[in-house]
């Protein structure tokens, strides 16, 4: 905004106002010149009324002066300073015609700056004549344009130095919901140290958008040898508001192992939902609340199988009419789906689930 009205000011006073479309002056009377053309005026009627002797003539030339000098005056202050006798006298005639005859006896002096004589005025306006009208507008408007642009560079760095005080940084919600390279190494170790397989025996991918209020995929999960391991899904844990579509706000992920009496079951949960009490509390009994964020990956394990769900995509919606962040708009994740050999210690026995824990 500052710098369109500096640009504004330059063109519209600078370029139109000086330069293509200066102000012009017509038909200005002697009383509107400047003082320097006033007297060279009186002169002039003075010389011509000393041959002409038309008092007509003086009284049009010299009468009706707009402003607080006039005709009388200005001829009156030359001929005090003059030191010719006849144009003292011209002058001092041309006063008595414009003042019924009362000459220059008792007419005001004409005021000058700095308490001069109009001869001293003449003299340093002659003086001053070299530094054009223009220049000391322009010396303001220069100042005027380096305050402005010394405004901005501080506001500048103001939010600068703002922005590096107060970095943003990711919301940390608490060391179980913190992954470090350290823990990821530790999961790899007990992973080896239980014997799984290191290439994973299925993969799958499946997508939440929002308006699909039916979903639910599942899918089955088989060894090389084409025997059936267990079953694997992700759907609609809970919703908020009772619109159509449903806006959802957590998603249910679980395994199924039929080598175990068990369903593990993580409810993957919005910001929104996460930190909201009420709702947190309702969605207990169906799994482990996770915080769903992008890139995160969320571990279920059985006595035979581990799944690894990984989420690559998420975006929230954006009605205004919800809180932020409370429901979803799209969410993608991946299965990496792992078989133990046989023998393998559980990780329910402590070991993978302990370093899981977030």
């Amino acid at each position: 905004m500052l710098a369109a009205f500096v640009v504004g000011l330059l063109i519209g006073l600078v370029v139109l106002g000086w330069w293509l479309f200066p102000v012009e002056w017509t038909d200005a009377t002697p009383g509107q010149l400047a003082e320097p053309y006033q007297q060279a005026w009186v002169r002039a009627v003075s010389e011509l009324y000393a041959f002409t002797n038309d008092t007509m003539m003086v009284q049009q030339a010299m009468g009706g002066w707009p402003g607080d000098v006039t005709g009388d005056q200005v001829a009156c202050e030359m001929a005090a300073v003059s030191t010719d006798s006849s144009e003292q006298a011209r002058l001092e005639a041309v006063a008595g015609i414009v003042n019924g005859g009362a000459g220059c006896s008792g007419v005001a002096a004409v005021p000058q700056e700095g308490g001069g004589t109009p001869a001293d005025a003449v003299a340093e306006e002659g003086e001053e004549g070299g530094l054009p009208g223009w220049l000391l507008p322009a010396i303001l408007l220069l100042l005027l344009l380096g305050l402005v642009v010394g405004a901005i560079f501080w506001l500048l760095n103001r939010r600068n130095e703002s922005s590096e005080a107060s970095v943003s940084l990711e919301p940390v919600y608490g060391e179980d919901l913190t992954r470090s390279a350290a823990a990821t190494a530790a999961i790899m170790a007990a992973q080896d140290e239980a014997d799984v397989t290191t290439v994973p025996i299925a993969r799958f991918h499946t997508t939440y958008t929002f308006g699909n209020d039916a979903y639910d995929d599942s899918f089955s999960i088989e060894n090389n040898n084409g025997e059936f391991l267990g079953e694997c899904g992700v759907g609609i844990a809970e919703t908020i508001g009772g619109e159509v579509p449903k806006k959802v706000t957590a998603l249910e992920i679980w395994l199924f192992d039929k080598k175990d009496i068990r369903t593990i079951t993580k409810v993957l949960m919005s910001d929104h939902a996460f930190f909201d009490d009420a709702l947190k509390a309702k969605l207990a009994p169906k799994g482990e609340p996770v915080l769903a964020r992008e890139g995160e990956t969320i571990v279920l394990e059985t006595a035979s199988l581990i799944i690894n769900a990984e989420i690559t995509e998420m975006q929230y919606g954006g009605d205004s009419g919800y809180p932020s962040q409370s429901y979803f708009e799209r969410i993608t994740v991946s299965l990496s789906a792992w078989a133990k050999e046989e023998g393998a210690v559980p990780a329910s026995s402590g070991q993978i689930d302990d370093l899981m824990d977030f």
